[in-house]
């Protein structure tokens, strides 16, 4: 019993260009590993047996920017380590994308002072914010979901931006 005896004679399988390449880039996002603070800890237990952040094709967690093209910022990020964070983001290939984990990146959380940047959009871009102190791995992942979906929906035209 295999695919093809459920299948029947089909053969033929219609798509858009836009859909294709939206689907392989949704399937094949390799995320870098930076972690500031507790959400870390959240972040890589999004990657253990009981989430398994796997099976949406982010097999393991760069290091390297240059390999990466989804960065997940987890923890709050100081004025100090501002200029290292904006570096890395530009050192990743194109199309690229941000998710900002956690209060402390979002808004900068209950550390209202001077050395903390309130909100990492003020360093780089973020698409998807995710909130909780820390975020539990499955809101991680329901925030992952979210940026699949925003991704589906571009078109080729917005890819020229």
């Amino acid at each position: 019993m295999g695919v093809t005896s459920k299948l029947g004679n089909l053969g033929v399988v219609t798509t858009t260009l836009e859909a294709a390449i939206n689907w392989g880039r949704t399937n094949s996002m390799w995320p870098m590993l930076f972690g500031l603070a507790c959400c870390a800890i959240e972040m890589m237990s999004s990657q253990a047996s009981s989430y398994d952040a796997s099976r949406f094709g982010m097999e393991l967690m760069r290091p390297s920017p240059r390999q990466s093209d989804l960065m997940i910022v987890a923890g709050r990020v100081t004025r100090k380590m501002a200029p290292v964070l904006r570096q890395l983001y530009d050192q990743m290939p194109s199309p690229k994308w941000v998710v900002s984990m956690g209060d402390c990146a979002s808004c900068g959380g209950i550390f209202n002072n001077y050395a903390i940047v309130q909100g990492v959009d003020e360093i780089v871009p973020v698409d998807v914010y995710v909130a909780g102190c820390p975020p539990r791995p499955e809101q991680l992942i329901h925030g992952l979901m979210t940026l699949h979906e925003k991704i589906k929906s571009e078109r080729i035209v917005d890819w020229a931006k």
